[in-house]
């Protein structure tokens, strides 16, 4: 029986697990195998694989169960009723891409939007792609105001590992030599349209403070031979890309991350496959591994590595440590310091606001462009010409001007048909422009997760309880996103132009951090500056969960060069027998 043991401990052992094969499992299976470790990737979903596995990227709207794509509400309202809250972007062309929420509860004691999709690539396969650095002032605002913990790093730490991701997976984009936007390798920046060109050029005029820059977005425009050789060529502008972009164009660990790892030999993917713990050596002091549940065979089955990497999510991850204890961890593997499951984050949007532009009535343009315009934070910059009183941080604008006439037309399933078909098609429409902001929300010890054990999921596993709330920073913050989206629109001279907050609720951003946070303290922190558990060194954390604060950027980038730095780290510290 021993030697059957033994024998079966060495077939499920690796150099390296990477729990979830999501924006940072791709990239965490990507660096360790390639400096030559034998790595597991465990997922708890189904496989897709590029190419293969996109069973709607090439639908026509005619070819759909229903029109236009769009499901019905009784299917969405038993199904679907957390992920519908996504609007548009939960339809027939991409609802195998995000969970069910009957299946997957959850208890909100305060709204909260969860979107996850679990599956070979998770939201790598359906995230906004936009691609930001986080700026030197972001990494200290924290310790400069007194809020929550100072992140242990600082921007010139993570700078030449955020180069490295960059050349990687390609973003486009426009060098602006802005401070709290640092510049990064970029190809070709997308163009803006004729009404965005004339916005920039009357809002710069009149507020040359308020930079206005095409959107910074993970799509290729000018390939390298790296990225041709992985199969991936230039975007294609279909507009199409939370289906699956068959041509590689975007970004997606699928297309990208765990190609490059494959290709090296060095890769096993397990799906199917929940992590429903960390697994804890007592008399070692560190992670052997970590016990799965097979979702196919209902078993349990244990893994073991050298280095574990929690990839999972920031909401996955927190809950995989919580639902970790042992004689050590009693409250949750890592938590001497009580700071697991706190300090949620995410990015508060639906606020800003649109205009008219009347014109350019004999102006188009050719293609969907899957990126708009964006402006990076203009307030609260550290000098007094940009400080307000009523809040702290500050938030940027993402948006965009289209004659959306026919695109309307077609969401709403068409008008007549015949002519009255063909004569609602002859005009496009008039010229609509929009901010839409996206602000940052301060870490709050009390905004949390918890682990519930009264509610279980479809497999036995207790669930999460969330309970996080935005304050009054967010609130206050919001009515100047409001505003200055309107005086910029008014500004350009744009008619009709209206503010909207149409409220929020946390979640919805998709951006969710914080969960187990980088500081310098164990006693006020999970991480430590290279991601480690505190308290167990051969576990980083590398997902959404390591966040000390969120600035107002979209997150994914930093997520991919804090995975990326800590590979190279965790390699390093096997070798030196750190570990």
């Amino acid at each position: 029986m021993a030697n059957l043991n033994g024998r079966a401990r060495r077939k499920n052992t690796y150099d390296a697990i990477v729990v979830g094969s999501g924006i940072t499992g791709g990239i965490a299976a990507k660096e360790l195998t390639e400096k030559g470790l034998k790595v597991l990737v465990l997922e708890r979903g189904r496989m897709v694989r590029h190419l293969e596995d996109y069973p709607t990227a090439t639908l026509d709207p005619w070819q759909t169960k229903y029109p236009q794509g769009q499901l019905p509400p009784d299917e969405l309202a038993e199904r679907y009723k957390v992920q519908r809250r996504t609007g548009y972007t939960m339809t027939e062309y991409t609802q195998h891409f995000f969970v069910r929420d009957d299946t997957n509860p959850y208890t909100e004691t305060n709204r909260f939007d969860w979107i996850r999709g679990y599956h070979v690539g998770g939201r790598s396969l359906t995230w906004g792609r936009q691609s930001y650095r986080h700026s030197p002032i972001d990494f200290e605002a924290n310790a400069r105001e007194g809020v929550a913990v100072d992140w242990p790093i600082r921007y010139e730490d993570l700078a030449p590992w955020y180069d490295h991701v960059e050349r990687f997976i390609g973003v486009s984009g426009q060098a602006e030599g802005l401070p709290q936007l640092p510049d990064g390798v970029y190809q070709p920046p997308m163009e803006m349209n004729c009404v965005e060109k004339a916005f920039k050029a009357k809002s710069e005029a009149r507020f040359p403070e308020r930079r206005i820059t095409m959107g910074r977005t993970a799509h290729l425009t000018d390939p390298t031979e790296e990225q041709l050789s992985l199969g991936r060529t230039k975007c294609q502008y279909r507009n199409m890309c939370m289906r699956g972009c068959p041509f590689g164009g975007y970004y997606s660990s699928n297309s990208g991350g765990l190609v490059a790892a494959e290709r090296t030999g060095n890769l096993v993917i397990r799906t199917n496959s929940i992590v429903t713990e960390l697994i804890y050596d007592e008399k070692a002091g560190r992670a052997s591994g970590v016990r799965i549940l097979d979702t196919t065979t209902r078993k349990d089955e244990e893994f073991y590595a050298d280095v574990v990497f929690l990839c999972a999510s920031a909401l996955n991850s927190a809950w995989v440590m919580m639902n970790s204890t042992s004689s050590r961890f009693p409250n949750g593997f890592g938590n001497g310091s009580d700071q697991l499951g706190r300090n949620v984050m995410d990015h508060h949007l639906g606020v800003g606001a649109s205009g008219e532009a009347a014109e350019f009535a004999d102006m188009y343009y050719s293609g969907r462009r899957p990126n708009g315009i964006y402006v990076p934070r203009f307030r609260n910059l550290g000098d007094e010409a940009t400080k307000r009183s009523d809040y702290l941080r500050g938030f940027g604008y993402q948006g965009g001007a289209s004659r959306p006439g026919w695109e309307r037309d077609l969401k709403r399933g068409g008008r007549g048909f015949g002519a009255e078909r063909k004569a609602a098609l002859s005009q496009p429409g008039p010229w609509n422009i929009g901010l839409g902001g996206f602000g940052e929300i301060l870490p709050y010890e009390d905004n949390r997760v918890t682990l519930n054990r009264d509610l279980k999921d479809e497999f036995g596993l207790p669930t999460l309880t969330m309970n996080v709330t935005m304050r009054e920073n967010e609130l206050a913050m919001r009515k100047d996103m409001q505003a200055a989206a309107v005086e910029m629109l008014e500004a350009a001279g744009f008619k009709n132009v209206r503010g909207y907050d149409n409220g929020f609720a946390p979640g919805l951003g998709i951006h969710e951090m914080g969960t187990a946070r980088m500081g310098r303290d164990p006693k006020t922190s999970v991480l430590n500056a290279h991601n480690q558990v505190h308290e167990c060194k051969n576990v980083y954390v590398t997902d959404g969960a390591a966040m000390t604060s969120a600035s107002c950027v979209n997150p994914s980038l930093t997520y991919m060069a804090l995975t990326a730095r800590a590979a190279d780290h965790a390699v390093k510290a096997r070798k030196r027998g750190d570990l």
